[in-house]
């Protein structure tokens, strides 16, 4: 038996936060929903401080500051010293790099393009238009076109002018592309599953996506003409993946040498944790602010969001779990497996959407809708791996 499935299981459970976070997101819209009629103007003002280039904003410094303590909690967690650990689980590693790099960014484009783009088009409205930023590095005349986009001025800003649904696609494909990294080990804990594996495709997910998240979402969003500037993708995974990442690793590091690996589990996570999400609440708040006229005349649109990326959770789910019955694996590595395919970081969504896109985005929106769902879906597969480990060998049975 591996080094890793030996050590000891340190129970795991959803916290308070975490458990409701459904709830929670669905406060938050409402909540939203009422600042945006009450006091229009608290968003707007948040998210007109930021560094400008020309007169298109690039980065709002309230949001950007509320997206680094959304992220900084999840990144000093990962231990990077299991990366090396990955070469006595070769068949599971490379059966998730290979579904969530070759196979999820594609199935999430191609299903949202169906449903977004024909199925429930005329729900969302033909003709229904959004506003995005003008991608950071390009300096665009009012007047002028950029992909299907055009340049208008909007609130007294430069803005590009898009159809609404391709907006809703911008922020699916972001989740498409992103591996989760964090709750991952929650629902492989409450799967039974091996803990070693888990926390390897953690640390893995969490490189690869330094390296594959900028050209993958920039080639599908040009696909989806929405391009977006290789310099757009490199300064948002600069700001919200590498930045908190390099400061999660140096104050590990630190905390650990200083206070020991036990305070820092035990006393510092247990402190961050709700900072996470009440980071992501308030950004939440912030955005539902600005899309409460949507909401408010489109009721349905949520839902017309979550059915692509409920499809698209099964499908990566079921192809993991699959895969991992026909290369024999235990089931054990099976169900972490399919567990880290289907589940989304849509922190990283969320941030690179708000960031290229804006608060006010329907591609911000759509990485919400992403949250919303995260919970109650993976908490069905969890239950749908126990019901069925007896489809695989188990490891103390293997050869």
């Amino acid at each position: 038996m591996d080094d890793e499935l030996d050590m000891p299981r340190t129970p795991q459970r959803l916290g308070f936060f975490e458990k409701y976070l459904y709830i929670w997101v669905i406060l938050c819209i409402v909540a939203g929903v009422v600042l945006g009629k009450i006091s229009p103007g608290v968003a707007r003002y948040l998210d007109r401080l930021a560094i400008y280039v020309g007169e298109a904003p690039v980065v709002s410094i309230p949001i950007a500051v509320c997206l680094f303590f959304m992220m900084y909690p999840i990144m000093v967690k990962i231990d990077f010293g299991e990366v090396l650990k990955a070469g006595k689980n070769l068949k599971p590693v490379g059966l998730t790099l290979f579904v969530n790099w070759a196979i999820k960014p594609f199935s999430m484009y191609a299903i949202s393009v169906f449903f977004l783009g024909t199925l429930f088009l005329n729900f969302i409205g033909p003709e229904a238009v959004d506003h995005v930023k003008i991608p950071f590095g390009l300096d665009l005349l009012s007047g002028e076109t950029y992909g299907v986009g055009k340049v208008i001025i909007h609130n007294g800003a430069k803005v590009l002018e898009v159809p609404l649904w391709r907006s809703y696609l911008a922020g699916c494909i972001l989740l498409g592309i992103a591996p989760c990294t964090a709750m991952v080990l929650v629902w492989g804990f409450l799967a039974r599953g091996n803990d070693g594996h888990t926390l390897v495709m953690v640390a893995i997910n969490s490189l690869t996506m330094l390296f594959l998240y900028g050209p993958l979402g920039g080639f599908l969003l040009g696909v989806g003409r929405l391009p977006v500037p290789w310099q757009a993708l490199v300064l948002s995974i600069g700001i919200y993946v590498a930045l908190p990442l390099v400061a999660g690793y140096i104050s590990r590091k630190a905390i650990i040498n200083a206070k020991g690996e036990e305070w820092f589990k035990i006393k510092f996570l247990h402190i961050l944790t709700p900072i996470t999400i009440i980071a992501l609440l308030i950004t939440l708040i912030l955005l539902f602010s600005f899309k409460g006229d949507v909401i408010m005349s489109n009721p349905l649109t949520i839902l017309w969001i979550a059915i692509p990326l409920f499809i698209q959770t099964n499908l990566i789910y079921w192809l993991g779990y699959g895969l991992s019955k026909v290369m024999k694996l235990t089931y054990e590595d099976a169900a972490p497996s399919a567990i880290i395919g289907a589940s989304n970081h849509f922190e990283v969504a969320i941030a690179t959407a708000t960031m290229i896109f804006g608060l006010s985005s329907g591609a911000a929106l759509a990485t919400v809708v992403g949250v919303l769902i995260e919970v109650p879906v993976m908490l069905m597969l969890v239950k749908v791996c126990l019901k069925t480990s007896h489809w695989f060998r188990y490891e103390g049975a293997a050869a």
